[in-house]
C-alpha cells in the first residue's frame, strides 16, 4: 500500500511543477488565480497522503487548514477581482 500512496504522491508534485509553471507564465490574473487553487489543492492531497504513509495523523489537520486558506484565498480574489471589474463593491 505505501508504494502506491509514494506514487500517488510523485504524482501530485508533477502536478504541483506544472502549476507552479501556469502561476509563472499565466497571462492573466484568472489564470494565476486558478493555478494557485491547484497549488493549495495538490498540497492538501500530498499531505493526506503523507499522513497516510507515514501515520501521521497531525498531518490531516494541516492538511484541513491549507484548505480553509486555500478557500478564503480563492474569496478574497474573487472579490478583488470583481469589484474592479465590473466597477460594482461585493
Amino acid at each position: 500500500m505505501i508504494p502506491t500512496l509514494l506514487i500517488l504522491i510523485i504524482v501530485l508534485l508533477a502536478s504541483l511543477i506544472l502549476g507552479l509553471v501556469r502561476v509563472v507564465l499565466g497571462p492573466t490574473p484568472a489564470d494565476r488565480m486558478l493555478a494557485a487553487q491547484l497549488l493549495g489543492t495538490n498540497g492538501v492531497g500530498i499531505l493526506i497522503l503523507l499522513a497516510e504513509a507515514l501515520s501521521r495523523p497531525a498531518l490531516i489537520d494541516v492538511a484541513l487548514v491549507f484548505a480553509l486558506l486555500a478557500a478564503m484565498t480563492a474569496v478574497a480574489f474573487v472579490q478583488r477581482c470583481g469589484a474592479n471589474s465590473e466597477g460594482v463593491e461585493i
